[in-house]
């Protein structure tokens, strides 16, 4: 039965596509990376992946998710964050990507297909925070460097359903072997606050 958890015991999670090498350290989940992961359908590349690392819990309905994401990103398109998922044409993967030299804040909405929106990440990302709103069809994606101040990323259309998948996410698709540190990790009825009430 689908169910919030107020402080998220992540032991009651799942892997979608499960990694080698992870462990659950209380509420700290570790993971690190298996070889060509990613999640990505069709636009630009022309290929479709949907072998990335993606451990979830089962919303009851609309919901607000927040996790902290600890790794070194250092070769093209490492990535780690959170994931929402509905099946495997329609999901939304946000968090730190390294691309053009760079870790960068990135997120990858896909229905049928997949976009791509990144640009800089400002603060340390071997260290930042990720939450996700979906609340009477629109996502709400915010991103925080110290757990106080929550500035937008994306608001987008995402489909209505009794229940989401969402959970941390991390894949590499040029290598393995990132290591992934996920806590503080949090899925409670959406927030209801304003859409410039950054806190």
């Amino acid at each position: 039965m689908p169910t919030y958890v107020e402080l998220s015991p992540l032991r009651l999670g799942r892997w979608l596509n499960e990694p080698a090498r992870w462990a659950l350290d209380g509420e700290t989940l570790n993971a690190v990376t298996d070889k060509a992961t990613d999640f990505w359908r069709e636009t630009h590349y022309g290929f479709t992946r949907h072998n990335g690392h993606f451990f979830f819990l089962n919303s009851a309905g609309d919901f607000t998710a927040e996790v902290r994401v600890r790794a070194r990103f250092e070769t093209l398109y490492d990535q780690a964050g959170l994931m929402v998922r509905l099946n495997e044409e329609t999901w939304l993967k946000a968090g730190i990507e390294y691309n053009d030299g760079a870790p960068m804040l990135g997120s990858v909405l896909t229905v049928g297909q997949s976009d791509w929106a990144t640009g800089p990440f400002l603060g340390d990302p071997a260290d930042f925070r990720l939450r996700v709103t979906v609340s009477d069809g629109v996502l709400r994606l915010q991103y925080s460097s110290d757990g106080q101040h929550w500035p937008l990323v994306r608001l987008a259309p995402f489909p209505k359903a009794a229940s989401y998948q969402v959970g941390p996410m991390c894949c590499t698709p040029e290598r393995a072997g990132l290591h992934v540190s996920f806590s503080d990790f949090r899925l409670t009825p959406p927030s209801g606050k304003v859409l410039h009430d950054l806190t």
